[in-house]
């Protein structure tokens, strides 16, 4: 007998797949494809040379994405890698140049200003490593079994072994992919002592194809019932694969593939959770029958129904304990059947749905219907009185309107109920059934032969959105003739660190080996918003293995003190201010020990009232003290000569930063004279180093501060690092040792903040020509709990790009029970220029005027003032305009605050330059520029010129990395000290000018001239005078977009938009493009879908991807465009630059406000033609929300005041 191995490929999550469960299997990571020393992978060249990877920490999974797909299918479609990235998050690039470069393997034409596909590598399948011989043996598996010092994990071969196991260990966990125990045991601290992994039986892996369906062994995944039911599809007659068909459109939003590969469909069916997605298909598709066997049943096997007694409450079935769940068989449908599944797509699901109608021979009549839910209650449920109801009735209007009547009544929620959204949930209840009503009934009338038809035109199907592939367009600057082919400045230079970073060999902080007695840190944080510490018992924690030590307040050396207004503390010690507050860190061995410890640590506390939103703030007055005023003109005459005047508010909601790489610091103590050394993820090393030595009470100079690169950074890491740095520092010195954390995602979520929530206020007074003639607006930003960074730039930016002759305005910071927000990238611009699109847009509407006329007619001219004084020179928005064909524009209008900062060069013997500046590397590419810059000034290649890393030991007193502003003043600093080095080779060069770089180099180091050098490169504005220069030079841009949106589940759809910007004389149009893309989904994000929810209390629920949605691959625009305006050099800056890191961000607005004016399109047809309010971000519920029609109204809101809701708006 020939034995034929056939094997396949699958991605998985590292963070959740148990190494245990790897036994038998070959494992392939990033690192065993290729790497830098020999060659690149194919998947791992292209993403580099197409400038796909930013700052590098998401490359590797995305690597792996791309190659465990070729690996599958050589010559795949552009399908099939979107598909393939379903599970990916970037938070960087902005997607494109990822899907660009990847495209390539779908041998689809195309060509790019950015790269030279043409240089790539072919893919060459025979060239990939084999598949372990070992692992093809033929023998029986044995029972396998791990001990852990709390987990014993067991995995049995046959089903009597695992029957055995089972009456051993009744309350064994059964596990197969860990999507939901390991969630439960990380995140919920539950703790399973035993856990069984049926996962290699054979029986319940099984395939079986009978008379009355197909049937899946309970341990087969997902993907693998995908497949399946994708090949009976293709084969049945379609009326017969309806409930496969429907099984596979919710399967098409279940997660991504590398969660689809584990989980397991017996898996989904017992954790019975309430918002499923594929429980209420499988309840509402018949008599889905579930065998089950049990060892301490008499017969030994028993078969149950999926039906309405199947769930029983939360998290819970009729399933006994001790029983195993065998298989699941899925059934054919029959003829006149329909069945539909509807979701409202999203990372977790707010509402599910599975519904099916069967109708009499030759009729319209209902002859069954089951009505399925989930995310309506505790469990799925089934709204039987709707069905009972509508059986034996004719499906027409007057059924639709009992049926919305019906299960408005039935599908009804509390106020308070747990996840919030209650209109929204109750409300697509019914537009789900509208739905299927439609759907159903056009079958109907085409007298249904089998083939599924959409229920409506456009670019949503039944089940959401309809993924289309991406379409992109860049149009680059030209290099001047004449450039020197060694001059990189102003060409798509490859991001220096790309390669390294697509292979796993780019070092982050936690990537640093460990030390020897190296110990790791775990934060104990309050989980009151605001309350006296009663006491800290930590003593329950000294009995974990591998306890060392708590550290609390008492074992600061230094001062306890610290933030930037001084006004924070390294460890809470009386009163706690915020949910997240440092209380004190437990110290282990291990990072597991740490976490296990620091969970037993027992904190009694008093409560005291907190202030958590900012309508709370400003009833009880807490503000922080400084509020700034900016006035200019007479507001009351403006307010006069106005033919209308327009008065509202907006809110907008906080943003997470989301970096990929969260905080990360470990302290190593020298042992002499307090010295130690902090390896550190941040933008500010200046400031960690300041931090950190006044806590451990010893001068600056015997602190210093190191960073590689950052995995993202975004505003996040200029200051909140510090909080995690001086913790982890006064760890270290208590104990000598060296100490090591690295947060995780739900804890970095939780302490360190993110972008200011702000509320609106504004008075507008306008012409009936839509001439803006005077504005009255106040800013609440809420703060939290410490000053920080929260004086930011808002009212600078009130005026978006308008000239508004008369202006009173105010910003006030909110001092509330939250932890402190602070920096993020547009760092108060985008709120200021939101608030100011919101009332234009408004006050076109009110003058019935198209939007894109006012706008430009109150855009500001070249030579304005602003209204804080300061002359516009080099005014290019109009040319942005002028050249983004667009019928509705919104434009940005940012600044560049200089401040100081140093380079320092080296020049080696061998004619090698190694480079340091102030700036910190985070995927900005701004190494990359420097290199450039560095490359331009001295005229030598850019592979003479490398750069280590950032330390406050080579270039101290460094500005953070933050406002755009990096490459400005870095740059120049860099330019500077270049400039001193060629200064002092002059007389070399002239007595030997046929010499090489290298050559002179080596005369001026015999003639004990210096080979190093340092550069160092007048702005200030007094807010109660209105006057000074704020800022050094503006940037602009224009974009236009287009979007659709789905008026029933308020999904939409990001079409097309089109982007001029304005970067000056780019030095690298490649990074530049990535920093515009990378900015605008970013706030495609803050305006569209990132929403923060907290409690009444204060309590963070959005703790991670599950929650906290960011923009994926499927939610770029459809068609992208992306234009760098041409001959605009800016005279201000390094070789003609502008800043780009921060400015696109809030081009993104004109998503916001294309969703704004479709809403206002609908909204119309109901005959609603009034301005509305419509908050930030425009999430589905918003959307859902603001199309106001029948089914809202079936839905009608609670009385605030009545009840208490689950989460409230900061």
């Amino acid at each position: 007998m020939t034995l034929i191995y056939s094997f396949s490929h699958h991605t998985a999550n590292a963070c959740l797949f148990p190494v245990c469960a790897l036994h038998h299997v070959a494992v392939t990571t990033v690192e065993g494809i290729g790497n830098t020393k020999s060659r690149l992978h194919p998947a791992q060249e292209r993403i580099a040379k197409s400038h796909g990877s930013q700052c590098g920490f998401c490359t590797p999974g995305i690597v792996m994405s791309m190659y465990t797909l070729l690996r599958n299918k050589p010559e795949p479609k552009m399908e099939d890698i979107e598909d393939a990235f379903q599970g990916n998050l970037c938070r960087c690039t902005g997607y494109r140049p990822i899907l660009e470069g990847y495209r390539t393997f779908a041998k689809v034409m195309m060509s790019s200003s950015l790269f030279n596909s043409s240089e790539f590598q072919p893919l060459d399948p025979t060239q990939e490593p084999i598949f372990p011989p070992e692992l093809m043996s033929n023998k029986q598996q044995k029972q396998l079994c791990f001990k852990g010092e709390r987990v014993m994990w067991i995995q049995p071969t046959t089903l009597k072994e695992l029957v055995a196991l089972k009456s051993q260990y009744p309350n064994a966990k059964l596990v197969v992919g860990n999507t939901e125990v390991g969630i439960e045991m990380r995140l919920k601290n539950m703790l399973y002592p035993v856990i069984i992994a049926p996962a290699w039986i054979s029986e319940m892996n099984a395939v079986q194809h009978t008379e009355t369906g197909v049937t899946f062994g309970a341990a087969c995944t997902l993907s693998s019932v995908e497949e399946v039911l994708r090949k009976v599809v293709a084969e049945l007659p379609p009326y017969k694969a309806e409930v496969f068909q429907a099984v596979l459109e919710q399967l098409r939003w279940f997660a991504g593939p590398q969660i689809r590969n584990v989980a397991a469909l017996g898996g989904n069916i017992m954790t019975a959770s309430p918002i499923s997605d594929l429980n209420p298909v499988l309840m509402a598709s018949g008599i889905i029958h579930l065998p089950l066997i049990s060892p301490c049943s008499t017969e030994g096997k028993r078969t149950i129904t999926m039906d309405e007694k199947f769930f029983t409450g939360y998290r819970k079935t009729i399933v006994k304990p001790e029983e195993i769940l065998l298989s699941v068989e899925i059934p054919y449908s029959k003829k006149k059947y329909f069945p539909q599944a509807s979701r409202r797509e999203d990372d977790i699901a707010i509402v599910t749905c599975g519904m099916r109608v069967l109708f009499q021979d030759g009729t319209n009549r209902v002859e069954e219907i089951k009505l399925s839910y989930g995310g309506m209650a505790p469990t799925t449920v089934l709204a039987l009185k709707t069905c009972k109801e509508l059986t034996g009735r004719d499906w027409n209007e007057k059924l639709l309107q009992d049926a919305c009547r019906l299960l408005a009544g039935e599908m009804d929620l509390s106020p308070s109920a747990p996840g919030g959204m209650v209109d929204f949930r109750r409300t697509l209840t019914l537009s789900f059934f509208f739905k299927f009503y439609l759907t159903v009934l056009q079958k109907l009338s085409k007298n249904y032969n089998g083939t599924v038809s959409a229920a409506r035109e456009g670019r949503f199907g039944e089940g959401g959105p309809v993924c289309t592939v991406p379409d992109s367009c860049v149009l680059l600057q030209e290099v001047p003739r004449g450039q020197a082919v060694e001059d990189m400045v102003g060409r798509p230079l490859m991001h220096v660190s790309a390669a390294k970073q697509a292979c796993g060999e780019a070092v982050y902080c936690d990537d640093i080996p460990h030390y020897e007695n190296e110990l790791y840190l775990t934060l104990v944080t309050s989980t009151k918003a605001h309350a006296k510490i009663l006491s800290v018992d930590a003593s329950e924690a000294q009995s974990v293995p591998g306890f060392v030590c708590f550290v609390s307040a008492k074992d600061v050396p230094g001062s306890n003190i610290t933030g930037i207004a001084n006004d924070e503390t390294v460890f809470a010690e009386d009163v706690v201010t915020c949910v997240g507050h440092i209380i004190g860190a437990v110290l282990a061995d291990t990072q597991e020990h740490s976490r296990r410890a620091a969970k037993v640590v027992k904190i009694k506390y008093e409560e005291l009232k907190p202030i958590v939103t900012i309508q709370e703030a400003i009833e009880k007055q807490s503000f922080l003290k400084s509020i700034k005023r900016i006035n200019k003109g007479d507001v009351k005459k403006g307010f006069e000569e106005s033919d209308h005047i327009l008065e509202g508010e907006m809110y907008l909601g906080g943003q997470e930063h989301f970096y990929l790489e969260t905080h990360c610091t470990l302290a190593v103590p020298k042992g002499e004279d307090g010295e130690m050394e902090l390896f550190v993820s941040t933008q500010n090393p200046m400031k960690t180093q300041e931090f950190a030595a006044n806590a451990l009470g010893v001068p600056s100079n015997r602190i210093v501060v190191r960073v590689k690169r950052m995995g993202g950074g975004f505003g996040g890491k200029e200051t909140r690092n510090t909080i995690l740095t001086t913790a982890v520092a006064v760890a270290a010195f208590k104990t000598g040792r060296p100490v090591r954390c690295m947060l995780d995602r739900d804890e970095d979520m939780l302490i360190s903040g993110g972008r200011h929530p702000f509320l609106g206020r504004y008075k507008v007074g306008f012409m009936k020509n839509g001439k803006v003639k005077s504005l009255e607006v106040s800013y609440y930003g809420n703060g939290g709990n410490s000053v920080d960074l929260s004086y930011g730039v808002t009212l600078l930016h009130l005026d978006n790009s308008y000239n508004i002759p008369n202006v009173s305005s105010v910003g006030i910071v909110c001092k509330t029970n939250l932890p402190s927000n602070t920096a993020f990238r547009g760092f108060g611009g985008p709120q200021g220029m939101m608030i100011a699109e919101c009332w234009m847009s408004d006050l076109a509407r009110k003058c019935g005027l198209p939007p894109e006329e006012v706008r430009k007619l109150n855009l500001y001219h070249e030579g304005d003032l602003t209204h804080f004084n300061q002359k516009l020179e080099g005014f290019t928005l109009r040319r942005c305009w002028d050249e983004c064909l667009s019928s509705s524009s919104y434009h940005v209008f940012w600044s560049c605050l200089v401040t100081g900062c140093t380079s320092l060069v080296h020049v080696y013997t061998d004619g090698s330059v190694l480079l340091t500046h102030g700036g910190t590397e985070m995927g900005q590419g701004l190494h990359t520029k420097m290199i450039q810059v560095a490359s331009r000034s001295l005229g030598i290649p850019t592979s003479n010129i490398y750069i280590s890393e950032t330390s406050t030991n080579t270039v101290p007193n460094t500005s953070p990395t933050a406002a755009s502003v990096s490459a400005d003043i870095n740059g120049m600093a860099v330019h500077n000290a270049c400039q001193t080095i060629l200064k002092r080779l002059e007389p070399i060069k002239q007595s030997n000018p046929k010499g090489s770089w290298e050559d002179w180099i080596k005369a001026a180091y015999e003639n004990c001239v210096s080979l190093s050098a340092t550069g160092i490169p007048d702005l200030g504005y007094d807010f109660e005078k209105n006057e000074g220069k704020p800022f050094c030079y503006f940037s602009y841009g224009v974009a236009c977009s287009e979007v659709e949106i789905d008026c029933l589940t308020g999904d939409h759809k990001n079409i097309r938009t089109d982007i001029v910007m304005d970067v000056g004389t780019s030095l690298n149009p490649a990074i530049d493009i990535g920093q515009i893309e990378g900015a605008f989904v970013q706030g495609l994000g803050l305006f569209t879908m990132e929403e923060l929810r907290y409690s009444p209390e204060g309590n963070l629920y959005t703790r991670g991807p599950g929650m906290y949605k960011i923009p994926a691959f499927g939610d770029i625009p459809t068609e992208f465009y992306v234009s760098l305006l041409r001959d605009c050099p800016n005279s201000k800056a390094v070789y003609s630059s502008k800043a780009v890191g921060e400015p696109p961000l809030f081009l993104s607005a004109s998503v916001f406000y294309a969703i704004k004016d479709a809403i206002y399109s609908a909204r119309k047809d109901s005959g609603l033609t009034e301005p509305f309010r419509l908050d930030s971000p425009a999430t589905p519920e918003r959307i859902r929300n603001a199309c106001v029609d029948i089914f809202t109204k079936m839905c009608p809101s609670a009385e605030p005041g009545t009840f208490k809701p689950w989460s409230v708006r900061v």
